[in-house]
């Protein structure tokens, strides 16, 4: 299949329920993150992460047939980009809600990405959909930062440039998952995900030994006894459900269709962090953040349904 038949071809059903799968379980992400934080320190909860998301799976699955680099360039920028960057803007000046927003600024940069990198150009379902998601997103950031003291005095300009680094992080990870898909068609998402798993380990590590104040009480044995269950309990969900499960899903829609199809699926995810904030953060949803999640359903409405009603 051509390039442009396979950018205006409908998802299938399969196609459909794994990317949903992945919008739940990643706006989830973001009250699991708000809880490992309580316990470890950015780094820490990184390097505790990835450890979790590459056992025991890398003991069990063969090393992707990939060339070396793709694993590296694609850790790097998942892995220590874009979760690095987001766990250091949670703890300097960013609300989870905020966040689960200003993340999906990576459809953004991806179809950026895309059109410079692939020549992927979006068609006109998409294009009304990106027109209704950065509206739903001006919503949400205008609800966040608006009448409420709350929300603006739990965000920083810092913590703000960071989110966006973490989203434009993300962004380069589909296109390696892109690129990856042309240098080795075939490849298998689920190995290339979890040995990628391996690489923003030991960077997570220095970075914690160099940057945190109480690196050194990790060397001892009471400290791992005194992180409380709800902290494991994260970590174990960050690793295995959020990374291995979301990601092996997510690698594999960018192996069967164009990136700025598949990216804008991440759009749903605020209307999940929020409803997760409602029930579990005990958050309060304001008028701005509602008009937001109606501007992301039709986007996402316009994204999914589009191709279909093009075709009839």
């Amino acid at each position: 299949m051509s390039g442009r038949a396979a950018a205006q071809a409908p998802m299938s059903a399969r196609d459909l329920l794994a990317a949903l799968a992945v919008v739940v379980l990643w706006g989830l992400n973001f009250v699991a993150m708000k809880w490992g934080l309580r316990s470890f320190t950015p780094f820490q909860l990184g390097a505790a992460r990835y450890l979790c998301a590459a056992l025991p799976l890398v003991l069990l699955v063969r090393a992707p047939r990939v060339h070396w680099r793709w694993v590296v360039l694609f850790g790097l920028l998942q892995g220590l980009g874009q979760f690095g960057f987001l766990f250091v803007a949670l703890q300097v000046g960013m609300t989870a809600a905020l966040a689960s927003v200003l993340m999906q600024t990576q459809v953004f940069f991806t179809a950026l990405f895309g059109f410079a990198l692939l020549q992927e150009r979006p068609g006109r379902p998409l294009q009304w959909g990106m027109g209704l998601a950065a509206l739903g997103l001006l919503c949400f950031a205008l609800g966040q930062l608006g009448a409420s003291g709350a929300g603006a005095a739990d965000t920083t300009l810092a913590g703000l440039l960071l989110t966006l680094c973490a989203a434009s992080s993300w962004a380069g990870s589909n296109i390696v998952a892109r690129l990856v898909n042309q240098k080795a068609p075939g490849y298998d998402p689920l190995a290339f995900v979890v040995w990628s798993c391996l690489v923003p380990v030991l960077p997570f590590v220095a970075l914690s030994a160099w940057l945190d104040p109480d690196a050194g009480r990790w060397l001892q044995g009471a400290a791992w006894a005194g992180v409380p269950l709800l902290g494991w309990l994260s970590v174990a969900y960050l690793g295995w459900a959020a990374t291995v499960l979301g990601y092996g899903l997510w690698t594999r829609l960018l192996t069967r269709h164009p990136a700025n199809r598949v990216a804008p699926f991440s759009l749903g995810v605020p209307v999940v962090g929020l409803a997760a904030g409602l029930l579990v953060l005990g958050e309060v949803v304001t008028p701005w953040q509602w008009a937001g999640v109606a501007c992301v359903v039709l986007a996402l409405l316009c994204v999914v349904l589009g191709p279909r009603w093009g075709a009839r």
